[in-house]
């Protein structure tokens, strides 16, 4: 389940995600070029690069998140982006 809270003109968002039966609530700083911070409340946990062509992979730089759990927080990010892209046309 995810829930998506924009702010910032959708630089900044939020969103919850289950991981290994936990839900995970995370705002997320879109700062282009693919990347995006995610933060737990006020704490930096890191850094995520999406591949632009290939949804699956990502690339985390300087980040302290078990593969699950980013791998939940990757789909959160990439179905926010085509949620807002569709809701835009």
């Amino acid at each position: 389940m995810l829930f998506f809270f924009k702010a910032d003109y959708m630089k900044e968002f939020r969103i919850e995600v289950a991981s290994e039966g936990r839900a995970h609530t995370f705002n997320i700083t879109d700062l282009g070029e693919n990347q995006f911070e995610i933060y737990r409340e006020n704490d930096k946990l890191g850094t995520i690069q999406l591949d632009g062509k290939e949804h699956e992979h990502c690339e985390a730089l300087d980040c302290n998140i078990d593969m699950p759990l980013l791998n939940a927080i990757r789909e959160g990010i990439i179905l926010h982006r085509q949620l807002s892209t569709a809701a835009d046309n």
